[in-house]
């Protein structure tokens, strides 16, 4: 009952929406049954923004473009909400999604006209956070990499290595008492590991000759460097991915984390090239350091992230050029400037510029406002549903597993005085 009545103030919210984006995600549960999340975020007239759990749809059979498409389609029926006003729609950029034919991307493109949805303001974008991951992933460092994981799983992964070795780092007095575990799935604990490998190293060294499985490594300058190059890298990766998880941000705030780390790239690549570790403090504590290899290392990863992210460049840096001459205008206006500086964009659309003199700039901020740039709610979703739907509660319905999931989560406060006054018993005297 909660949850309808929440559907209830969701549908009368969407009515208004002049804008609107949708996230979408598919994982497995408990069940083997796949499960497509959507999220909706929309703004009315007046900018205020509303963002929640759109719908829950089980894939029973395939999860193909077409299956995404068709469920998706289902939801806006039974809301009632027209095609029309969507403006964007981020994804985790795997084929079913984005497939230019057979992905839900390239459907919804193709049935654009009918569905009357204006292609060319629609956003598309792949999950920045996602994307993020997958630059990470082009440093050319693998052979750090192999050694770390496949080290750990020795100490991690055999009950009687772990008690041994936390029972050697407690003889010992060390300052930690284990060491991390890797996920390749869980991408901020690989700079977590890493770190607190280096920080271990020297007790790890000690432990492996112990089992007989002696690390060479650990005793090669070389390695070490490329260690700590490695440590210091995947921490300022680690810092730029709880930056793009913060909630309550527009894409735009996340394309603004994006530049800046790039700029930083691009500095640091520089410094590299001439000699210079200051902003590697892990590294700079090393002599001999491979700076040429570390700058080309720095090189690779700035390109990985201006080729990957060319789609939020287009996107949210580039104004269309109706706009520019009033865009001019706006940026010449000292009043305006200030208070673009001092108040949340939501606000300052809503206070300072009048729908009378600026439509077409308030309908072009809607359409960037209610844009979704990561699927990081959907992912945060996915952890609450398999606390939710675990192995004990594997037999959970469909529609009860959406209903207590959106309680949990929704923003929106049910009527709880109006629901208990309808089933309220009537006591006879």
């Amino acid at each position: 009952m909660m949850a309808n009545d929440i559907k209830t103030t969701l549908t009368d919210r969407m009515a208004g929406f002049e804008s609107f984006s949708i996230a979408l995600d598919e994982s497995m549960d408990l069940s083997d049954t796949a499960q497509l999340t959507i999220f909706i975020r929309g703004v009315d007239k007046e900018f205020t923004v509303t963002e929640e759990l759109f719908a829950l749809q089980p894939l029973k059979g395939t999860t193909t473009g077409e299956d995404i498409f068709n469920e998706v389609q289902k939801v806006f029926t039974r809301f009632g909400l027209p095609w029309s006003k969507l403006k964007g729609v981020c994804t985790d950029g795997a084929p079913s999604m984005v497939g230019l034919r057979k992905g839900f991307i390239g459907i919804l493109n193709e049935k654009a006209t009918a569905l009357n949805v204006q292609k060319d303001d629609l956003i598309v974008l792949h999950c920045i956070i996602h994307q993020q991951n997958l630059c990470s992933k082009s440093i050319r460092l693998q052979h750090v990499m192999d050694v770390v994981v496949k080290t750990i799983n020795f100490i991690r992964s055999r009950g009687l290595n772990h008690r041994q070795f936390k029972g050697f780092l407690d003889e010992i007095s060390a300052e930690y008492n284990d060491v991390t575990y890797y996920c390749e799935v869980r991408w901020l604990s690989k700079g977590k590991m890493l770190k607190r490998f280096y920080e271990l190293r020297n007790e790890i060294a000690d432990f492996m000759k112990i089992k007989d499985k002696p690390l060479s490594e650990l005793s090669d300058p070389k390695w070490i460097c490329d260690l700590a190059f490695l440590v210091d890298l995947t921490g300022y990766l680690n810092d730029l991915n709880l930056k793009l998880q913060k909630q309550g941000q527009l894409v735009n705030d996340l394309y603004s984390h994006l530049k800046a780390f790039q700029v930083k790239l691009r500095l640091w690549e520089s410094q590299m090239l001439s000699g210079n570790s200051y902003h590697f403090n892990t590294l700079s504590t090393y002599e001999n350091i491979a700076y040429a290899q570390y700058a080309e290392e720095l090189k690779l990863l700035s390109e990985q992230f201006s080729n990957r992210f060319s789609d939020f460049k287009s996107n949210v840096q580039n104004a269309p050029i109706h706009l520019q001459m009033v865009l001019i205008e706006i940026q010449e206006n000292s009043l305006l400037k200030s208070k673009f500086e001092e108040v949340e964009l939501c606000d300052f659309y809503k206070k300072y510029l009048e729908e009378d003199n600026f439509p077409q700039l308030r309908k072009f901020a809607r359409r960037l406002i209610c844009g979704f740039g990561s699927t990081y709610k959907c992912e945060q979703f996915f952890s609450m549903m398999k606390i939710n739907k675990s192995t004990h509660r594997t037999r959970r319905t469909d529609d009860n597993l959406e209903n207590s999931l959106r309680v949990c989560i929704s923003g929106i406060n049910p009527n709880i005085d109006g629901l208990v006054s309808q089933i309220q018993a009537q006591v006879s005297h």
